[in-house]
């Protein structure tokens, strides 16, 4: 095996991506397509077992811990065609007895027939698109379902699934901190395990950056912004949904096995339109990159057995910094000696005490290091501060 190889702690993942959706959210800025007729379904499903192939061929020793299939939109899927993937996945590599399965779903898209087809595909935990519990707020944000279809995609997701989670969206424009915590407290008494909570952001490229800069959307300011998500905090907190990750909650030991794959740095496949991929082969670590447009993927694909478009050789510099942006996410921070292992030299000392001193950093008992309450939502100034 080649050096840190992150199967030993972290485990192995597949993310399998469906970059299609039914409409495009203007806030949205991940690889997802609409398409008017239909999907060929068939076809797609016999590329993704070719690039899996060709993966696998690259990775072999690996058994898998977890599977996620993210997009776009999964649950516009035949559960026919999400037992093919899985079937593939699990043919390539071996799928671990206890592996994660998780597939994402919008609430527009949710029929109990369809949910009881993808528990007998494998799947064995579903994460639900909400984004808000008003209707006001959901034609705003774009999404095809109002709040008493979201309520009923919950109902039916926890009566398929031992293991679910939903995502909000907040800081919304307009938001106040009553409102929030309001929606957030109802959130919290139908989560079973796990909440994704995430700020809104405006990307360029979507329509919200375009309404943003001509004045006509108006999103929170940084301070707003910030009692907001010391609102999430606390609320969440006291429900027993305390924060593992800056934006997500969990009940302890219900963590996304498959995010802590990425956030602790281990290694993943990626496949599908569009999708990323972290590798550890003889000759290094190597990040890869599909291509995004899916059908100029699938002719890729059937051309060249894949559709990989990118391939980088991750330097010492490289994987010390991803290292760090992704572990100090964590409330469990990150081990400095992997950090010193990945980049080759540790983290300076006087940096790192001078952040310490300032309450933004902290020394875990375990020797661990970790953003504090007050230096998470900094994290992004934390983290080049170190990486320095």
């Amino acid at each position: 095996m080649p050096p840190d190889h992150p199967t030993r702690d972290a485990g192995f993942g597949v993310y399998l991506h469906w970059p299609f959706c039914a409409a495009k959210c203007p806030y949205c800025d991940f690889n997802s397509h609409v398409r008017h007729a239909p999907v060929d379904e068939a076809r797609f499903l016999a590329a993704f077992r070719a690039e899996i192939a060709h993966v696998a061929a690259r990775t072999p020793g690996r058994r898998v811990t977890s599977v996620f299939l993210g997009g776009g939109t999964p649950s516009l899927m035949r559960p026919k065609t999400v037992a093919g993937l899985i079937e593939a996945v699990d043919g390539a590599w071996g799928i671990q007895a206890d592996a994660e399965i998780t597939l994402e779903a919008n609430p527009s898209s949710v029929e109990a027939g369809r949910f009881a087809g993808y528990r007998l595909a494998g799947v064995n935990r579903v994460s639900l698109g909400v984004q808000a519990f008003d209707d006001a707020s959901l034609k705003k944000l774009g999404r095809l379902h109002d709040a008493a279809e979201a309520f009923a995609a919950i109902r039916v997701a926890q009566t398929h699934f031992a293991r679910t989670s939903f995502d909000l969206i907040y800081a919304r424009p307009g938001q106040t901190p009553a409102a929030w915590r309001a929606e957030l407290t109802e959130a919290l008494a139908r989560a079973a395990e796990h909440l994704s909570l995430y700020q809104l952001t405006i990307e360029p490229g979507t329509p919200f950056f375009g309404l943003a800069a001509a004045g006509k959307l108006v999103p929170p300011d940084e301070e707003s912004a910030r009692i907001l998500y010391d609102v999430t905090q606390e609320v969440c907190a006291a429900a027993g949904l305390p924060a593992y990750e800056i934006s997500n909650h969990a009940r302890p030991g219900a963590e996304s096995r498959h995010n802590l794959l990425y956030w602790r740095y281990g290694e993943y496949a990626g496949i599908g339109p569009g999708a990323h991929g972290r590798l550890v082969t003889a000759e290094g670590r190597i990040g890869t990159v599909t291509e995004r447009a899916p059908e100029a993927w699938l002719a890729r694909v059937e051309g060249a057995g894949h559709g990989i478009a990118e391939t980088e050789m991750l330097s010492e510099a490289d994987q010390g910094d991803e290292f760090l942006m992704m572990g100090l996410r964590l409330s469990e921070g990150i081990d400095p000696a992997r950090y010193a292992a990945l980049k080759g030299r540790p983290l300076d000392r006087t940096r790192l005490d001078a952040l310490i001193a300032d309450g933004l950093v902290a020394r875990l008992a375990s020797g661990r290091i970790a953003a504090t309450p007050r230096g998470a939502p900094v994290l992004n100034a934390l983290v080049a501060e170190l990486a320095a």
